[in-house]
């Protein structure tokens, strides 16, 4: 082989491997599964004795994957599908859509990161870590009066059509930013908005979300033209115990106008090898003519039987306004792969 012809040789070589280089891509399965037994009653409802799915965290299974486009860019995405192992069925909820956890694509550099579809809200990730119970839809006290059936919130922890973004750390400190468009749905009244900051340093976290809502599943309520929300949260860990607090407002604005102010306090204590657990949260909803107030107690302990599996038990109090009360106590294991 003549010397010019080894040289575009190599030089073909070396674009091809600069070219695999850059398009190095990974792709990873993962998910959680938790379901038990429980006997279950918020305040006025029947007691019902079931074999439960997602009482600590709603199982899910999840795909990511990431493609290297050079210079520090990323292609990134994430499909995520709710499921309930106790019946074998999809969603969290019968009609429930079947990738409404996450579906999103987007980009990724050290300025942080864009992506596009259906994004989990703000608000909900400020909730659920700044709480001793976590995501816990059954248990967690500010869940249950910001998202639960029948809480202050309009609409669901996650945004479809929306546009996320979120920023780089910068000395602990993060920002978080979404929105999404009402695509001219009946009963919507315009684009909701929210964002957060977390603070992560040491032993002290906090943060702070905001979200304005003007559209949901379904529309919004007949005589409601947007749901405004704000929420402060904070932790100190200080070893031997984890304190948590927070504290928000929900307010309904239109014909019928309806203030909620939630605040809930907890703490996680490690003990044996695992933690227990204790959340009060309060919830005081204020009209014009009438006020009712919940409130919510949790004590549970959780126990790591791997780094990948629990176990726990929980007991749970609710009690609100001219209603019975309500008293729950289940158990349940819990798997992440």
């Amino acid at each position: 082989m003549s010397r010019s012809l080894r040289a575009v040789a190599f030089a073909a070589a070396t674009l091809c491997a600069s070219a695999g280089a850059f398009a190095q891509s990974s792709v990873t399965l993962y998910g959680l599964m938790d379901a038990g037994v429980r006997s279950y009653q918020t305040a006025g409802t029947d007691k019902n004795k079931e074999v439960s799915s997602g009482d600590m965290t709603t199982s899910f299974l999840g795909f990511k994957g990431a493609e290297d486009l050079g210079g520090g860019l990323s292609a990134i995405f994430t499909f995520e599908h709710f499921f309930r192992p106790d019946v074998g069925q999809a969603g969290r909820f019968n009609g429930d859509g079947f990738w409404t956890r996450s579906a999103y694509v987007g980009l990724k550099s050290e300025y942080g990161a864009v992506t596009f579809g259906r994004n989990t809200t703000p608000f909900f990730v400020s909730t659920l870590v700044f709480n001793a119970f976590g995501d816990s839809f059954s248990y967690s006290p500010s869940i249950l009066h910001y998202f639960q059936a029948g809480g202050a919130l309009v609409g669901d922890s996650g945004w479809s059509n929306s546009v996320a973004y979120k920023s780089p750390s910068f000395g602990g400190a993060s920002v978080n930013l979404l929105a999404n468009l009402d695509e001219n749905g009946a009963g919507q009244k315009g684009n909701n908005f929210g964002g957060n900051v977390l603070y992560f340093s040491g032993m002290f976290s906090g943060t702070v979300a905001y979200q304005n809502v003007k559209n949901a599943t379904g529309g919004l309520a007949a005589g409601l033209d947007n749901q405004e929300s704000w929420q402060l949260g904070g932790a100190a860990d200080f070893k031997v115990v984890k304190v948590f607090a927070q504290y928000g407002q929900v307010k309904n604005e239109g014909v019928a106008e309806l203030k909620n102010k939630i605040f809930q306090v907890g703490a996680s204590a490690p003990i044996g090898n695992g933690k227990v657990l204790f959340a009060y949260g309060q919830a005081e909803a204020e009209t014009a003519a009438t006020e009712v107030t919940r409130k919510t107690t949790s004590v549970g302990y959780d126990y790591n039987l791997s780094k990948r599996t629990d176990v726990y038990a929980v007991y749970m109090n609710d009690k609100k306004t001219n209603l019975s009360s309500g008293n729950s106590y289940g158990a349940g294991i819990r798997l992440t792969y």
